[in-house]
């Protein structure tokens, strides 16, 4: 019985990753059909022909490289703000007793739990008082902030011996050598998982820039993939699945160089 149960857990296991992983499969699939292909019925997973041209139209099809200058702008100014934000917020509710601190952490907590969709309109009517509207100001100074980063960090801080701290300030540290050589080198399995969370939340938002803005110059690549859905016609899907497979890549580069990091933070913290 056991050598059957564990086929049919493997068997399992495949079912769940292949409903995970189809449409990914499809999305690169489509990107490299013809047009003719697209439309046919029934549909067809695998290429007559490999149509690489698809990403060159898509790439050609407007002024990606602004796009995509913004979408890099965007995320990686949110992502070093948060870190400058986060990491000393963090080792303050870790490594300091200070009056209030409970409240201020609760406070922190509160804003994790606030769903974004509550504090759209108050934000979006002080970035319009402010006339941020229409550039990337309103797309970043709003998440320069990361609740769940100053959690997740906090406690990975508190995992860390009072005794290393300790020695530090004996050899006459300052507090910010403390963090930046000590703490943040020590943290870096937490830090690369909530700096790809940011990074594929921030690459990948819609919603926000398209309230945010109105003209081409200062809009990310996710609007300009929708983009090529007025521009060539609602039917080329080879052309808009070859520009999401392009917006897409960073995704996985990004995920590429942090993936160890990531699994190393949940097993310490799991072993803790």
């Amino acid at each position: 019985m056991k050598p059957l149960k564990n086929i049919i857990g493997i068997l399992l296991k495949i079912a769940i990753l292949l409903i995970f992983i189809f449409p990914f499969i499809w999305m690169i699939s489509t990107s490299l059909q013809s047009f003719e292909e697209t439309m046919a019925f029934p549909p067809t997973l695998i290429p007559e022909s490999l149509q690489w041209g698809n990403f060159v139209d898509a790439m050609t099809s407007g002024p990606f490289h602004i796009y995509g200058m913004n979408s890099f702008i965007i995320t990686f100014s949110i992502l070093v703000l948060q870190m400058i934000v986060m990491i000393p917020a963090a080792y303050a509710f870790a490594k300091y007793q200070f009056r209030g601190k409970r409240t201020l952490f609760s406070l922190v907590l509160l804003a994790f739990m606030i769903p974004g969709q509550v504090t759209f309109i108050p934000v979006y009517l002080m970035m319009a008082e402010w006339g941020w509207i229409d550039s990337l100001l309103p797309q970043i100074v709003p998440f320069m902030s990361n609740a769940f980063g100053i959690f997740l960090l906090r406690q990975y801080f508190l995992q860390i011996p009072e005794e290393i701290i300790e020695a530090a300030r004996l050899d006459n540290a300052m507090e910010s050598k403390i963090i930046w050589k000590i703490m943040v080198p020590m943290s870096l399995p937490a830090l690369a998982t909530i700096a790809l969370f940011s990074f594929v939340g921030h690459w990948n938002d819609y919603f926000w820039p398209l309230v945010m803005t109105d003209s081409i110059e200062v809009r990310p690549l996710t609007l300009g993939i929708e983009m090529l859905r007025e521009t060539e016609g609602i039917s080329n899907w080879h052309i808009i699945m070859a520009g999401n497979v392009v917006l897409v890549v960073p995704l996985l580069i990004m995920y590429f160089f942090c993936s160890k990091h990531i699994i190393k933070a949940f097993m310490y913290s799991g072993i803790k």
